[in-house]
């Protein structure tokens, strides 16, 4: 919940009091002509929350929050391709292809029931439209010929958001921006580039030393080099008639909920029975064993299980994971399990934790992802008890966990993206917003929006929607007003400011 007593005695640069008492704001435009604005990026610019793209969370987006300020310094339309609803989702002649938003339905989030998606990307829309964010689009995408061209939607060649409100199969996004001789553009682009490889697990290929996007798979982290040569054509072209603008960086992905909800030790004493843990402590001990001889780290903690005295409080378990980096085990494992389990059963529990470990909470940590809550505790089919239960005897796989070797790949790339971003930024004078420090500061200390608390928390926080990565329409608002902020410092500009009241902490089944 919000915490709405909170009093503190000074405001940093990220809590702001935008209260009622502020001074009356005569807006100005400053340097800059707003009256043609364009808005370029993906999902996060859309308005795309709680998994899904909708009316209501449209019109919450900070680029329409954005136009609607500026409208007051001579700011024109602002064009939204608009969904058919507010339940989300897509078709694709009749079939779905994108599911519903969810909703809280007290305990976790749920589709919203009953509803259907009514959207289908073959009813192209008439355009030219000025919020031009496409949910799924990394920086490359925004310069691709046929990304709308719904031939290719399948071969993830081309993006379903995109097919409804290209002016063309054969158009880019840059293209069609750039044909509105926009005057004003806002461009936050990139956190896709490395965002799709962590939601994924890491299951993709880190590309860097590898120029060409066109070999690139769905879930893979972008060269920076070539972030960089895509994002200086963005700036050039989006500016080559002296439009002005803003653009933002990318925050660490670790410093949202989608990776930090789940901890790396959910598992009670409790739920692991005694002689369960017996087993797996003498089974992981020898594994320890091995890994000693070979002068390698101990890969397993010791489980604990609950002792039956009520005045004793056990800590909680670490999950078993997959840590594709270490070095494979089985044949040893095999090897040494053999006298007592025999070569066939040996064989295969060394199959099964080669290259496992229990995962770590603290330092170079791992992030678990929230999707794998669901998972915890089940039981993987096809493999024999007691060697079967997901997280505790089975070890989650790669595509569960964001390791920490992995971890540290994604924040190479965000640090090499975020020095192109504000280097580009600065040469060419556009105003620049630190979202990374914005989102960090959400997920350490929280942040002061008016007389409320915001923090990463998922659900309760207040910024982060359903989905764990992407915002509330009220973390909207704060954005937009960091937008204004860095407009006004840049260009002298003047606007009022939102406040976070107007705004919903989340959106009703009912909406």
């Amino acid at each position: 919940m919000f915490i709405a007593s909170l009093v503190l005695a000074s405001c940093t640069q990220d809590e702001v009091d935008y209260s009622s008492t502020e001074p009356e704001v005569i807006p100005e435009a400053g340097s800059a002509d707003f009256s043609k604005y364009v808005a370029l990026g993906n999902s996060l610019t859309a308005g795309f929350s709680d998994g899904a793209l909708f009316i209501a969370g449209q019109n919450n987006s900070y680029p329409k929050l954005l136009a609607d300020q500026f409208s007051t310094v001579g700011g024109g339309e602002f064009k939204i391709p608009f969904m058919n609803d507010n339940y989300g989702g897509l078709l694709a002649a009749g079939t779905p292809i994108q599911g519903v938003r969810l909703i809280f339905n007290g305990s976790s989030p749920v589709p919203l029931p009953g509803a259907v998606p009514t959207t289908d990307i073959t009813n192209v829309l008439a355009g030219p439209f000025n919020n031009m964010g496409v949910p799924g689009a990394k920086s490359f995408h925004l310069l691709a010929n046929g990304y709308g061209n719904i031939a290719g939607v399948s071969a993830g060649l081309a993006n379903p958001y995109f097919v409804r409100f290209a002016s063309s199969p054969s158009t880019s996004i840059l293209a069609d921006a750039l044909a509105q001789s926009p005057t004003f553009f806002s461009l936050w682009i990139g956190n896709n580039d490395v965002l799709s490889y962590a939601t994924s697990g890491g299951i993709g290929t880190n590309q860097t030393g590898n120029l060409n996007p066109a070999t690139y798979g769905s879930n893979d982290i972008t060269d920076p080099n070539v972030f960089a040569n895509v994002y200086t054509t963005l700036t050039d072209q989006l500016t080559q008639n002296g439009a002005k603008g803003v653009v933002a960086n990318i925050p660490y992905v670790n410093t949202v909920p989608f990776f930090t909800t789940v901890p790396t030790n959910p598992i009670p004493a409790t739920s692991i029975p005694a002689s369960s843990s017996a087993q797996l402590n003498q089974l992981f001990g020898a594994i320890n064993q091995i890994t000693t001889a070979l002068g390698q780290p101990n890969r397993f903690s010791t489980l604990v299980s609950d002792d039956g005295n009520a005045s004793t409080v056990e800590p909680n378990n670490p999950l078993l994971i997959i840590d594709e980096t270490l070095p494979d085990l089985s044949s040893a494992i095999a090897s040494a399990l053999t006298p007592v389990l025999g070569s066939t059963t040996a064989g295969f529990v060394g199959s099964i934790y080669g290259k496992a470990r229990h995962a770590v909470g603290t330092g170079s940590r791992d992030y678990i992802l929230l999707t794998t809550r669901s998972v915890i505790g089940t039981t993987q089919p096809a493999v024999p008890a007691p060697f079967n239960v997901n997280g505790i005897s089975y070890p989650l796989q790669d595509n569960r966990v964001l390791t920490a070797a992995e971890v540290a790949e994604v924040k190479a790339a965000t640090d090499a993206y975020n020095a192109s971003i504000k280097s580009i930024a600065t040469t060419k004078g556009l105003a620049f917003v630190d979202v990374n420090a914005i989102m960090t500061q959400l997920s350490t200390s929280g942040i002061r929006f008016g007389t409320f608390h915001m923090t990463a928390s998922f659900v309760q926080g207040g910024a982060f929607g359903l989905d764990g990565v992407h915002l509330t329409a009220r973390a909207n608002a704060f954005v937009a007003n960091k937008f204004m902020e860095a407009i006004e410092a840049q260009y002298g500009s003047k606007f009022k400011k939102y406040k976070p009241e107007d705004f919903p902490l989340s959106y009703p089944a009912s909406l």
